[in-house]
């Protein structure tokens, strides 16, 4: 294993999640963020879930003690220069992960530079770095530490041996690598996102109610969680950029947002972490 650490840049849910696995995995890393009260937030929550792990018997406690201790903080981007690999967690912003990739690229020049990205695309953002190549596509799924898949999407400019470095890392941390080529929502959100927007047609044309669309998915399709509680887990703010990236990428009309999901991210309720979606949540 190498001895550089990791960079995680964004310490939002994604960020917390990722940090969470590479910790427990071995790997020392740095997140970074721009605030530390967010910093506060994400150690608290990785904290939280060692101690999950421990509860669970899935991990010791001193595991845990030597997990916390390979977590380094950061709110200077320049602290990632040293790191191997910096995965971007950051919000799916494209002016926002393209001014980071710019810097990272500056930073260091012998990084390879993955996003977590869940719809953008990669040949855009190698587009803006000084080694293109070294730009890569690591899509996890949310929750970090339970979902195995990890989607490698490779942008035209991204060298064979930049993907089959984060296939050895995704290996590491007991997740599956997925090749997946750089289209506008990569594999699995281009097929479960559109899902989640046309429930919500279901809900604004009356003809069915949230709990009895996520019931009827679940009992009638075999899904472990109904597509609606499925779009307030990810953030109906994070579904909502997707549609609009799919929209733009592919210009067919399938694709636009529903109204009511874009009216329900206007007022705030983004799903879980607002403590409202199509569901409430204490």
């Amino acid at each position: 294993m190498s001895q550089q650490p990791i960079g995680v840049v964004g310490a939002g849910t994604m960020g917390q999640g990722i940090a969470q696995v590479l910790v427990t995995s071995g790997f020392d890393i740095k997140l970074y963020d721009v605030a530390d009260e967010q910093l506060e937030r994400a150690r608290a929550a990785i904290d939280k879930g060692l101690g999950k792990l421990v509860t669970k018997e899935k991990l010791s406690d001193a595991d845990r003690e030597a997990a916390l201790a390979r977590l380094d903080t950061t709110t200077a981007l320049d602290a990632l220069r040293d790191c191997e690999v910096i995965i971007e967690a950051a919000p799916e912003q494209p002016a926002l992960k393209e001014k980071l990739f710019r810097d990272l690229s500056r930073l260091s020049h012998e990084a390879i530079l993955a996003s977590n990205t869940s719809s953008l695309s990669l040949t855009r953002l190698a587009a803006v770095c000084e080694r293109p190549e070294r730009v890569v596509g690591m899509h996890f799924f949310n929750p970090v530490p339970v979902l195995k898949l990890v989607e490698v999407i490779r942008a035209e400019q991204t060298s064979d041996a930049t993907v089959s470095r984060i296939e050895k890392l995704a290996a590491d941390l007991g997740k599956t690598a997925v090749p997946v080529g750089d289209s506008p929502g990569f594999a699995v959100n281009r097929l479960l996102v559109p899902m989640i927007n046309e429930a919500a047609f279901l809900v604004q044309e009356g003809a069915a109610t949230p709990e009895a669309v996520d019931e009827a998915m679940k009992l009638g399709a075999a899904h472990p969680m109904g597509p609606l509680a499925l779009g307030d887990l990810i953030g109906l703010d994070v579904c909502l950029a997707i549609m609009e990236v799919l929209q733009d990428g592919f210009g067919d009309p399938k694709y636009r947002p529903c109204p009511l999901l874009k009216r329900m991210v206007d007022a705030g309720y983004l799903g879980r972490k607002s403590g409202r979606g199509f569901h409430v949540y204490s």
